[in-house]
């Protein structure tokens, strides 16, 4: 069969090749025919498509193209969240400021930009806020129009349209310096209608292909904002909108509220990449400092983001809202402005009474902090700089974690849990209270024995607060107890720096508190570490410290060794629909950062030498505190000595006055850092209590407002 088949196909092929030979020209014309029917059959289905895109169907087509373009996703930001203090006062609001918006096309030309800008000088009023003009926006400006380009296009000799060096035509970029060089001071010289139209356009220019930008601010009336909707057509790309500004009620906690940056400015370029990653957009406003930074996050709110679509002509079409924006949420201090007044008034009233007395002619001024020492919430920071040019005071309420003073004997406490740590004390252990004498220093020796050996214990040190129990203490660290007349080798003294500054930093000195913004200061530690330096660090005469870390030290103490972070933020509210303070959403809570390494039994000595300091006998150093009292105060004072040269070259003799305290001693509920620094000390010795008193005062005014529990 499959033979067959061959001999079939075969027979075939001979009797085309027959035809060919014997009549070639019938066989091509029948195919050359079949290919011009196909031809003209494709004509037809071309014609016939034509006729109904661009007769039949004309309308329809055509409003495809213009609608159709390019796709482009805008973000757009929201309302930030507002900041209320412990009574729901508002610290920082929201003020709503109507805008012109400027949405750029692909294809928009600067001359277009230029007549748009002249265009808006006639409708807007003149007092909206815009940009700031330099000389070359004036320029930039002034070329935008094609007849002034041309113009000063003709004042460019052919030679100076040549790039020296390759002898080729110099690039656009180029050509356009010279361009700004040849335009004259007078061409640029503007009226004021001018100069506005030149700052609009400015904004306009510098926003991005499919960008929205706010070109202009300010108030405008209901007859304004409809002209602007009349002329929608010739203004292409502008809009009318509303944005917002902080507004700051006037308070002494301002300054740590913090700043925000513009849309301007929008993301500062060393925290760009941070701020983009967690999805922000370039112009987004943020925090800058303190609690507008720290609560960023939680106050930046949501952004609006819009998809816009473009024509073929760079025109805007339509604006689709891909996630509707929303306002930020709201955070609640912790500080009750009353009682933040209140004790901005003690520290005022008695460095007003140091003045008088003629105690505060070179102090910086006064300052304080309050804090709840199991929970860390902040309820005041208060705070005065004194100026000692003109002798004013103003409030500073920065100060208390910015500024580092001497601490004095208030580091006590630290010294003797240093010696518990490192090995060289053991409970309340008796030394030798004795004068100090070591080769090449000046003798140091406790106020109280003059110069005579008495034995006291560890608390009695705190009570009477003992120097030369804090030297020895120090000398033992450093493996070299105490001996008249010995010298001090110094191959383990940065080690031993390291162990007691490693200590202190358990309660807070010298190291980071862990409040709940950024901007504090961790105090100054000094750089030389010899011998003397390291001494006078053991009764608190070198490295520095903030009130702050003052008021977290006490705050340790009280809470029998559990150091709490500081926090000045209560907890994270939502909104009403009216945009106020809404429902608690998420309380701050209590956070330990560390447990100082000592056992309880060590903590309770402290405890019983700082209730000493207060309530002890004829030799305890802070019985001033107790005076007219209203609960137990435990405390520890600080003093140092150094001096200044007065205007005629003769030495002052100066002291810092520090406290810290928590009361009442039974039932710790607040803890307390006080310094007032550099205080006149009379021919006498005496100096200021003022330290003292406004501690006793802070522990009143809270037990009249709130009632210890």
């Amino acid at each position: 069969m499959e033979s067959k088949k061959n001999i079939n196909a075969t027979a075939k092929e001979k009797k085309l090749l027959k035809a060919l030979h014997n009549n070639p020209s019938k066989v091509i014309l029948k195919r050359v025919n079949a290919l011009f029917f196909i031809i003209f059959a494709l004509f037809l289905i071309l014609v016939g498509r034509l006729y109904q895109m661009q007769i039949r169907n004309k309308a329809f087509y055509e409003e495809k193209l213009v609608t159709s373009g390019t796709l482009s996703t805008l973000t757009e930001g929201t309302a930030r969240g507002q900041i209320y203090d412990a009574k729901n006062q508002p610290l920082v609001t929201n003020k709503a400021i109507q805008t012109i918006t400027f949405t750029r096309g692909n294809t928009v030309t600067a001359d277009e930009m230029r007549q748009i800008a002249i265009k808006l000088v006639t409708i807007i009023p003149d007092s909206v806020k815009t940009d700031t003009l330099t000389e070359r926006d004036k320029k930039d400006f002034f070329l935008a129009s094609p007849e002034n380009l041309a113009m000063v296009q003709a004042r460019l000799t052919a030679k100076e349209k040549i790039d020296k060096k390759t002898g080729e035509k110099l690039p656009e970029s180029k050509l356009y310096a010279k361009y700004i060089e040849k335009v004259t001071d007078k061409e640029i010289t503007y009226n004021a209608d001018t100069e506005l139209a030149a700052k609009l356009f400015k904004r306009m220019n510098a926003t991005s292909n499919f960008a929205t930008t706010i070109i202009a601010s300010g108030t405008f009336t209901a007859a304004q904002q409809a002209v602007l909707a009349e002329n929608e057509r010739t203004l292409n790309g502008i809009g009318v909108g509303t944005t917002w500004e902080r507004e700051y009620t006037v308070s002494p906690l301002t300054s740590i509220i913090g700043t925000v940056t513009s849309e301007k400015t929008g993301i500062p370029l060393e925290v760009l990449d941070d701020y983009l990653a967690k999805g922000y957009s370039l112009n987004d406003r943020v925090g800058t400092s303190y609690l507008e930074k720290g609560y960023e996050e939680i106050l930046h709110g949501k952004n609006t983001v819009k998809q816009v679509t473009v024509d073929k002509n760079g025109n805007v079409t339509n604006e689709k809202t891909l996630t509707k924006g929303k306002k930020g949420k709201n955070i609640k201090l912790t500080i009750d402005p009353e009682f933040q007044e209140g004790v901005q008034n003690i520290l005022r009233n008695n460095f007003e009474m140091m003045q008088a007395e003629g105690y505060a002619t070179y102090s910086d001024g006064a300052y304080a902090v309050v804090m709840n020492p199991t929970t860390g919430e902040i309820y005041a920071m208060a705070g005065i700089s004194h100026d000692m040019a003109t002798d004013d005071i103003k409030n500073d309420v920065l100060g208390t974690i910015q500024n580092g003073f001497v601490p004095g004997s208030v580091v006590k406490m630290g010294t003797i849990t240093a010696g518990w740590e490192n090995g060289v004390l053991s409970g309340n252990q008796v030394l030798d209270d004795q004068p100090i004498e070591i080769q090449g220093s000046a003798v140091k020796q406790s106020w109280f024995t003059r110069g005579q050996v008495t034995p006291i214990s560890a608390v009695q040190a705190l009570e009477y607060s003992s120097n030369t129990y804090m030297i020895q203490t120090a000398l033992n660290i450093l493996g070299q107890p105490y001996q008249r007349g010995m010298g001090i080798f110094t191959s383990r003294l940065e080690e031993s720096f390291q162990k007691m500054r490693g200590t202190y930093a358990e309660y807070g000195l010298g190291a980071a508190t862990g409040i709940d913004m950024p901007g504090e200061s961790k105090g100054f530690k000094g750089e030389e570490p010899t011998a003397a330096n390291y001494l006078d660090e053991s009764f608190g005469q070198y490295d520095t410290y903030t009130p702050l870390q003052l008021a977290q030290y006490a705050a340790t103490i009280a809470n029998d060794g559990k150091r709490v972070a500081p926090h000045i933020v209560e907890g994270i509210y939502g909104n009403n629909t009216d945009g106020s303070l809404g429902t608690l959403e998420k309380k701050i809570e209590s956070k330990t950062l560390n447990t100082v390494a000592i056992d309880l039994e060590n903590v309770k000595l402290l405890q019983q030498g700082m209730f000493q300091v207060t309530h002890g006998g004829n030799m305890a150093t802070g019985k001033n505190i107790m005076e007219n009292a209203s609960v137990n105060i435990n405390a520890k004072t600080g003093t140092s000595e150094t001096f200044k040269l007065n205007e005629n070259g003769m030495p002052v003799y100066l002291s810092v006055n520090n406290v810290v305290a928590y009361a009442p001693s039974e039932n710790p509920q607040i803890a307390i850092g006080v310094m007032v620094p550099n205080t006149i000390i009379r021919e006498d010795g005496e100096t200021t209590h003022a330290n003292q008193y406004i501690t006793r005062d802070i522990v009143n005014l809270y037990n009249t407002m709130y009632k210890f529990k």
